[in-house]
């Protein structure tokens, strides 16, 4: 672990989850989240931010993101974090930048409803959606790798299952610190519970309250751990051992193997919750999106 995330990580826990602790207005977390993503998410050298549109059950905003050359046919289709509460594209449009740069691709980052106000399935309908704008635009299914963080992690993972089940399995999926299980049921939520740097263990069922409204905790539209995966894609999962959702990813790559599918986890030490996000700031986020870029590139030609 490098000096500058072990200062850093020092310094974010005990006000993030103070911050976390307390929060109950979502209207403010996104606020939050915005000032955050202004103030300390790195711009990218050469980014290109277009504004666009998609359809689902009403005109959804989303931006085609590059940054560079583009050198690549394949097209991410990124779903930003931020617990199916808050995120946007302004949020984590440097992040989806960067990866960009390092993958020679062209992203689209659909924003999408947002709970309580639409709670789940309204993000999955939006993010298939998202899927039939790029195969309208002319893009195979194998032409388009899907990836998100955190909750859009999780909804990455849920639109996975629905693709294999329609048989229009995209090139690859990968999700950073994936939300997968809206029942809360794996052992970290407890045992990380004072490590993890931003959410502490006794919230969590305050965010399935907010983000569930009809559905059940364990249904595969919510929580894609419990969902079905005929035939899936590579899969890339990226969790810390100090995440309360590191047992998300760890079973989640159990479930995926054994639905015959290459599933790649990589566990990190002692790093925040989606710590890709703070690039520029400590090494291991970049080393977390050049292993994301790496295996993206190893499936660009398949």
């Amino acid at each position: 672990m490098s000096l500058a995330l072990s200062l850093m990580g020092a310094a974010m826990r005990p006000l993030v989850r103070r911050v976390m602790g307390r929060a109950q207005d979502p209207q403010r977390m996104r606020r939050q989240l915005e000032l955050a993503a202004r103030l300390w998410f790195r711009e990218v050298p050469h980014a290109l931010y277009l504004a666009t549109a998609y359809r689902s059950d009403e005109a959804m905003p989303a931006l085609w993101v590059s940054s560079g050359a583009v050198t690549s046919d394949k097209v991410l289709l990124y779903l930003h974090g931020g617990g199916y509460l808050a995120g946007s594209t302004e949020t984590h449009k440097r992040l989806v930048a960067r990866l960009c740069r390092m993958t020679g691709m062209r992203a689209f980052l659909p924003e999408y409803r947002l709970a309580p106000e639409n709670p789940l399935p309204a993000a999955l309908q939006d993010a298939e959606a998202a899927f039939l704008h790029l195969t309208e635009r002319g893009y195979r299914p194998s032409d388009i790798v899907i990836g998100g963080d955190s909750a859009g992690g999780g909804l990455a993972l849920s639109l996975l299952s629905r693709l294999c089940l329609l048989d229009q399995r995209p090139a690859a999926c990968f999700a950073w610190s994936p939300f997968c299980d809206q029942r809360f049921s794996g052992r970290s939520v407890t045992e990380n519970s004072r490590r993890d740097h931003f959410f502490p263990g006794d919230r969590v069922t305050d965010l399935a309250d907010m983000v569930l409204g009809d559905l059940s905790p364990d249904d595969p539209r919510a929580s894609p751990l419990y969902a079905d995966f005929p035939q899936p894609p590579p899969v890339l999962l990226q969790v810390s051992d100090s995440e309360i959702l590191r047992d998300d990813a760890v079973r989640m790559a159990e479930r995926l193997k054994r639905a015959g599918g290459a599933a790649e986890l990589q566990v990190w030490p002692n790093a925040p919750h989606v710590w890709q996000i703070f690039d520029g700031w400590f090494p291991e986020a970049r080393a977390a999106i050049g292993e994301t870029a790496r295996f993206i590139r190893c499936h660009d030609s398949q």
